[in-house]
């Protein structure tokens, strides 16, 4: 290997290493979320709210689309992302309210 396909085959390792642990991160971070929005569903069953809040949900969308975009991260992804996250979130609930 010459030394600058060794330097980018290193350079490849690190960034994929970093990549690893991000994605640890992201994982154990979902799951915090996820306890988090199980117990706001019990709470919502044990006191009939509805599992679905849809002021909120869009409170939580523009304030992210807004950290999405100081990151330099596609808003709409960030919003897709998100979307998707709150419909995982209220089918949990639906399920506490069965």
């Amino acid at each position: 290997m010459t030394s600058d396909a060794t330097r980018a085959a290193a350079l490849l390792a690190g960034h994929r290493e970093s990549i690893d642990r991000l994605d640890a991160i992201l994982v154990f971070t979902l799951a915090e979320r996820f306890k988090h929005t199980q117990a706001v569903g019990k709470l919502k069953a044990e006191h009939d709210l509805p599992p679905s809040d849809p002021a909120r949900e869009a409170a939580q969308i523009e304030r992210l689309e807004e950290l999405a975009a100081a990151a330099d991260l596609d808003p709409a992804f960030a919003k897709e992302f998100l979307n998707f996250i709150i419909a995982e979130v209220i089918r949990h609930h639906q399920k506490h309210q069965s």
